[in-house]
């Protein structure tokens, strides 16, 4: 399963293999792949797996769980292809797995003693951004970690993967103004521990 994990980030070739599936819908290659067909299942690896494992590392800032939350995820998709509505999201379902699976991973750290403020890992600091690009990484990922856990979910997947209010709402299974309440108060919170470059790392009110 961590090949199939690879094979959504994998190389121009498969890219121009799957190419004739950019416009097949989710649901489509669901039922291609509950038929029996393989190829299904590499497209919708493809296309959905790397937004799955960005939101894991995000969330738990550890690469090995989030390649098991990832893999968890889609292996859960394959189980539920037969049964799977026309008019449902599936990158909005597969949000909401992932995101529960690793809120469940973080109470249970907490239970057993580990420390919660484990590096969220973005993917984005590299050595040629430079020292001062990697302390803001460093600041961000520090002041995240240390989110209560539905208050991280809801900024990452409000500022990192860009997914509108309703849409959070329904993968948290909360309401609008519940939502709205998180990213307040995730906000305020990081803004008190990075007031001087709230700006600059993108946290200014929507």
């Amino acid at each position: 399963m961590r090949s199939a994990l690879r094979k959504g980030r994998d190389t121009r070739g498969t890219m121009m293999a799957l190419d004739g599936e950019t416009e097949t819908s989710d649901a489509a290659l669901l039922a291609r792949y509950a038929a029996g067909e393989q190829a299904a299942a590499r497209a919708l690896t493809f296309r959905h797996a790397p937004r799955v494992l960005a939101l894991a590392r995000r969330m738990l800032g550890d690469p090995a769980e989030a390649e098991d939350v990832a893999q968890e995820t889609l292996l859960r998709m394959w189980k539920i292809a037969p049964e799977w509505r026309e008019e449902a999201r599936l990158s909005t379902w597969l949000y909401r797995v992932a995101s529960n699976l690793c809120v469940d991973r973080l109470r249970r750290r907490r239970e057993q003693g580990i420390d919660g403020a484990a590096e969220i890992a973005d993917g984005a600091a590299t050595a040629q951004e430079g020292l001062e690009a990697r302390d803001r990484a460093g600041a961000l990922r520090a002041a995240l970690a240390r989110l209560p856990d539905r208050q991280r979910a809801a900024i990452v997947l409000r500022h990192f993967e860009e997914r509108p209010n309703p849409e959070i709402a329904e993968i948290l299974g909360l309401s609008v103004e519940a939502v709205e309440s998180l990213l307040a108060r995730g906000r305020r919170a990081l803004a008190e521990r990075l007031s001087p470059r709230r700006s600059e790392l993108g946290f200014a009110d929507d």
